[in-house]
């Protein structure tokens, strides 16, 4: 067979194949949503929302919930489900960021088993002190806290919901960039981190704005900075950590994919459906009481977006010496 024949044959393959996609993405059969982290939490919670917002231009999308391993379990379930459009699922900071440089040994490649299809949601993490002790302190902003760190070598303390988590990340790049030392201690899970700061046990810790928000309303924690690169509408006369210390930026964030060799046409129309849905006015409001933020890109520019992430988290986890084997 000749170079021409080939090429022939190998097109109408592709069309062949693309044509079985398409078919069995519009039999009728319900798409599943693999959320890899447990029910209840932000990302399951915005994933349903969204479902339900696409149920007339996709028909019904079904949550998997796949939680374990730091979010690889669930992350591998995509990356290894068949690629006809009838599985998708969330990427998130940690299974497409952090855990590749995290993890010695991964079941998957963050960076070529995954097709991006659109962000959905950015949240600005927090510095937060526990409001008692900044008023004992007198810590009231960025500048007290490193003032006072400065001034009273290794006295202070962070949690964070463990080794390699996105709070103890932050608080490492935070550490690094102010010229500190304040001691991490690791608990199992945000909430109880959060827990710990509440009732003193660790002076500082930076957080998910969203977890944060109801005791920072209570007057019972302190915001003295939001962690992304701009101050958040969220937390009016609080600045971004940016302000003090230039280009300062971790946002938690996460979005969809889809197998790496799902067909584009798949993809285009999971874009199209799913960007609808993010810039609903309906979506905003209901995301804006989890102080999250809708995000609607196109599939490279959530590729490219992950990529950057990817080359970002490399540099922090070998900085916080972080590792899980």
């Amino acid at each position: 067979m000749n170079r021409r024949n080939i090429l022939i044959a190998s097109a109408a393959l592709t069309a062949a194949f693309s044509s079985n996609v398409a078919l069995a993405q519009d039999s009728g059969q319900p798409i599943r949503l693999i959320v890899p982290y447990a029910a209840g939490g932000p990302i399951d919670v915005t994933a349903r929302a969204l479902a339900e917002r696409v149920r007339d231009s996709l028909g019904t999308v079904i949550i998997d919930n796949k939680g374990g391993a730091g979010g690889n379990i669930g992350a591998d379930a995509i990356a290894k489900a068949a690629p006809d459009g009838l599985t998708i699922g969330i990427a998130a900071t940690a299974t497409h960021a952090v855990n590749p440089w995290l993890y010695t040994k991964m079941p998957y490649d963050a960076a070529k088993d995954f097709a991006g299809i659109t962000q959905m949601v950015r949240v600005p993490n927090v510095l937060v002190i526990n409001a008692a002790k900044a008023e004992q302190l007198k810590i009231h902003t960025v500048a007290d806290l490193i003032a006072y760190a400065k001034a009273n070598p290794a006295k202070l303390n962070y949690g964070s919901g463990g080794n390699g988590s996105a709070g103890h990340l932050a608080g490492e790049m935070f550490k690094q960039r102010a010229g500190i030392f304040a001691l991490h201690i690791p608990y199992r899970g945000a909430n109880p981190a959060q827990l710990a700061l509440l009732g003193g046990e660790v002076d500082f810790n930076i957080d998910n704005l969203a977890a944060a928000a109801p005791n920072i309303r209570a007057g019972k924690l302190k915001a003295l900075a939001v962690t992304s690169l701009d101050a958040s509408p969220s937390l009016p006369g609080v600045p971004a950590l940016s302000a003090t210390f230039k280009g300062f930026s971790i946002d938690t964030w996460w979005g969809l994919v889809a197998p790496a060799a799902t067909p584009k046409p798949i993809i285009d129309k999971l874009n199209k459906a799913f960007v609808a849905a993010l810039n609903a006015p309906e979506t905003k409001t209901r995301f804006a009481a989890l102080l999250a933020e809708p995000v609607s890109t196109t599939p490279a520019q959530f590729d490219s977006f992950m990529a950057a992430e990817r080359a970002k988290y490399q540099q922090v986890v070998k900085a916080s010496g972080a590792k899980v084997d």
